[in-house]
């Protein structure tokens, strides 16, 4: 994804809210072995990245006068109330050293799990993003996460999904985090012991 940014050369509050004001974010670029460089974006064309997933996960290509380089976003402030972006950090990108990023997960066939088609039970996404390291060549978009053997009850955890090739997950402190789970509601579990019992009965 391709992001226009021009130099910022005033600095401060005041120099910020005269830029927001002229319809542009004050934003910065760091990392790497080159300075950090105060930029301006086009606010509205930042406001609607933002809405893309992949915009987030996915290396930039951040072209200032002319000149491009590899960034990733690594923060944004909003305002509290009105839907405007305040300030955005990039962070510069070397294609030989890993980079530590979350990625989305993405849950596909959970309508054709016996969890869902058998027991009618309602699978809880427990993660919807994933820390990951990997080099920036290797970054995917997200990881998919295959619901379609889950039966009633279970649990998915970390191990139970294949990592795209080169991309390792980023652990804190737990070996192997639950990533979804499928349980049946409370109601209906006691209405079918019900209708077990009244066939009992008979």
């Amino acid at each position: 994804m391709k992001v226009v940014a021009f130099p910022r050369k005033e600095q401060g509050s005041g120099a910020s809210r005269r830029l927001r004001n002229a319809g542009q974010t004050p934003g910065i670029i760091y990392g790497g072995t080159a300075a950090p460089v105060a930029i301006a974006l086009d606010h509205n064309a930042l406001f609607h990245a933002l809405k893309k997933e992949a915009f987030h996960s996915s290396i930039l290509d951040m072209e200032i006068e002319g000149k491009t380089e590899k960034v990733l976003l690594r923060d944004f402030q909003m305002h509290a109330f009105k839907q405007l972006v305040l300030h955005a950090d990039f962070q510069r990108v070397d294609q030989n050293q890993k980079i530590h990023v979350k990625v989305p997960l993405h849950f596909v066939n959970a309508e054709i799990s016996p969890a869902v088609k058998l027991s009618s039970a309602v699978i809880s996404h427990v993660m919807n993003e994933l820390d990951v390291s990997c080099l920036p060549g290797d970054l995917p978009e997200f990881v998919e996460v295959d619901l379609s053997k889950v039966e009633a009850g279970a649990s998915v955890h970390l191990s139970d999904i294949t990592l795209p090739k080169g991309v390792t997950a980023v652990l804190h402190g737990q070996d192997n985090p639950t990533i979804a789970t499928a349980s049946i509601p409370a109601g209906q579990v006691s209405a079918d012991g019900a209708a077990e019992g009244e066939a009992d009965k008979k």
